[in-house]
């Protein structure tokens, strides 16, 4: 089920096993450009159409009525719905750390300088429907725009063949105080909201991960609104020593590959005898697993073992990848933490488990996928704030460097520019 492999001699057998794709098949494609199109020419009409082609139902309404919120929320379990505030608390507890405040200061010649920070007014929190819930991508959505102070948040999900909206979803959404809830999926729900219709704002960003045909049509949309990041598969990596817990391991690695035959999940290590453990305890724990043929194809097309010399080729070969989610399960994991350079989110130890991550520790479970950890974030404020910078000269200054200013402008060719300080130099 794991192939083994041995780095570096194996490397390029390696990267062709792991390598992950960031590109789209020509159907989807196709069929995104062909939705983005209609939705934008023929707003609420195309949306109803593709709503009832690809969620089964003719909508009379796209937005969930408050009272289906209220009530989702007093029916829940209670037990769940005490986990979920909970959850929300520690969620929103972190994202408080990450808020950013204006700055202003004075320069030389009485010049002030600055950057104001203020939220987007508008955002679209996707989530996921479908044959999964996933209230955990309600909170970790709504908590950061909650922080940065986003005036309208909205949140759309697919509904099922009835017009129903997950309960789970709708208590999670009462829990986040998100009240504008619609009933959409798919690339229409990412076109309408990106350009607007009759019905429909259009928002300022959009995130939330969802399958490929959302991923791609965010793409798209990107630059009539702004997005968190394009999705890929689930992908987890574990540096472990030979201390490490096998089952602790290979459960772990069972629960990125329960995701998706296309998710991803590998062991580094550079003990050979916690290897053969780890592939000894993988084929006694599959039988008992509920998803267990999503996640032997996950394990068997994406997943490896890989035996290093050391733990700082760990690190080597974890940074490589620049996984998703990167477990440490490791004696003294701060030690080696210097040594990793890209990962979307760290679990420190073998009780840190990715699944803590997940739905209640607090950082944002939204991180980058398919290696992009190397130059993209998790989901933060700072993805629902806007920066401006701010500009206060003096006469003072203008004066002083006004000919500096003009002689660059010169060298660019741009005579307007020049003449636009030189014309403020002579009314000194």
């Amino acid at each position: 089920m794991l192939r083994q492999y041995r780095f570096p001699e194996e490397r390029s057998a390696l990267e062709k096993q792991l390598s992950r794709s960031v590109t789209f098949d020509v159907s989807v494609q196709s069929a995104v450009e062909e939705i983005l199109q209609e939705v934008r020419q023929k707003g609420d009409i195309a949306v109803l159409d593709y709503t009832e082609r690809f969620q089964g139902v003719r909508l009379s309404d796209m937005v969930v009525p408050q009272g289906a919120i209220q009530e989702a929320y007093h029916n829940a379990d209670h037990s769940f719905l005490a986990v979920l505030e909970e959850a929300y608390r520690n969620i929103v507890r972190f994202h408080q750390y990450e808020a950013e405040k204006s700055f202003f200061y004075e320069a030389e010649g009485g010049v002030v300088l600055g950057q104001r920070v203020t939220p987007m007014q508008r955002a679209l929190l996707y989530v996921p429907g479908g044959q999964a819930s996933y209230p955990s991508s309600v909170l970790m959505n709504a908590a950061p725009a909650k922080v940065a102070g986003v005036k309208d948040i909205f949140m759309t999900t697919p509904c099922d063949a009835s017009g129903e909206v997950n309960p789970d979803i709708l208590a999670a959404a009462a829990v986040a105080g998100i009240t504008s809830v619609y009933k959409l999926g798919g690339a229409q729900a990412i076109a309408a909201f990106a350009y607007g219709t009759r019905s429909i704002p259009k928002v300022d960003i959009i995130t939330g991960p969802g399958n490929k045909y959302v991923a791609l049509a965010k793409k798209q949309v990107f630059g009539h609104v702004a997005i968190d990041s394009i999705a890929g598969p689930s992908e987890v990596v574990i540096i472990a020593d030979e201390m490490a817990n096998p089952e602790f391991i290979v459960l772990d690695m069972f629960a990125q590959a329960e995701h998706d035959p296309d998710a991803s999940a590998v062991l580094i290590t550079p003990s050979a005898s916690l290897a053969a453990a780890v592939r000894e305890c993988a084929e006694a724990r599959l039988p008992g697993m509920n998803r267990r043929e999503i996640i032997a194809s996950s394990m068997q097309h994406n997943g490896a073992i890989v035996l290093v010399g050391s733990l700082e080729e760990a690190c080597e070969v974890s940074d490589m990848i620049a996984p998703e989610h990167l477990e440490l399960h490791v004696e003294h994991p701060w030690e080696i933490l210097p040594d990793i350079h890209h990962a979307g989110a760290i679990f420190m130890g073998g009780y840190s488990c990715e699944t803590v991550g997940d739905y209640f520790a607090g950082p944002n479970h939204t991180l980058p996928t398919n290696g992009t950890a190397r130059f993209f974030s998790p989901l933060s404020v700072r993805d629902f704030v806007k920066h401006t910078s701010i500009i206060s000269y003096s006469k003072k200054q203008m004066h002083r460097c006004g000919e500096k200013i003009a002689s660059f402008a010169d060298h660019e060719g741009l005579q307007a520019h020049a003449e636009a300080v030189r014309a403020r130099l002579r009314a000194l």
